[in-house]
């Protein structure tokens, strides 16, 4: 695994093999960042990944210099590896936050510009994920939130969404406000 874009562009990542996550895939990752760049300026933006596994897209944003990201995962081990890695890279912009992820939208004080929600895809709970961002308020102004979900999971109806992208088995629906 490999940090794609920004300041830390090309640095592996070597997460233990026993954490319990399905990382976004490189090829996912940089069609999600073509898009994002082409919609919004990372610089001085507060970011927040939901379910950071690995922390693999908490590491993007920090490298293209959001000013606060924030990784959010209940997996001790998780949370410890995004930690560990961060400092190791010198990411001072980047915190991990063991939390249940619903606990952490109903509680955070805090406002983001991009949400970034990767569940896992057997979780039935998926279409909640987008109703308590917005019901919670978490979101800024003409932020954006994106979801990875399976196929399964259709967002169309909901509230604030905008698009859908497909690369291979990856689903990323697309929020905005």
């Amino acid at each position: 695994m490999r940090i794609i874009g920004g300041q830390f562009s090309k640095r592996l990542i070597h997460p233990p093999k026993n954490l319990p996550v399905r990382p976004t895939t490189d090829l996912a990752k940089e069609s999600l960042f073509n898009i994002l760049r082409n919609k919004t300026d990372f610089h001085g933006k507060n970011a927040l990944d939901l379910f950071s596994g690995t922390g693999s897209l908490a590491y993007e944003f920090a490298s293209r210099h959001c000013e606060k990201v924030v990784a959010v995962d209940l997996n001790f081990q998780c949370v410890h590896f995004i930690k560990k890695t961060a400092n190791e890279f010198g990411m001072q912009n980047l915190s991990a936050v063991r939390s249940e992820v619903f606990r952490y939208i109903k509680t955070t004080p805090f406002k983001f510009d991009i949400i970034f929600a990767d569940p896992p895809y057997q979780m039935e709970e998926i279409p909640l994920i987008s109703k308590l961002v917005f019901e919670y308020k978490l979101l800024n102004e003409n932020g954006i939130m994106i979801i990875e979900h399976p196929k399964e999971v259709d967002f169309s109806k909901e509230e604030h969404f905008s698009e859908h992208r497909k690369y291979g088995q990856v689903n990323f629906s697309f929020f905005t406000l």
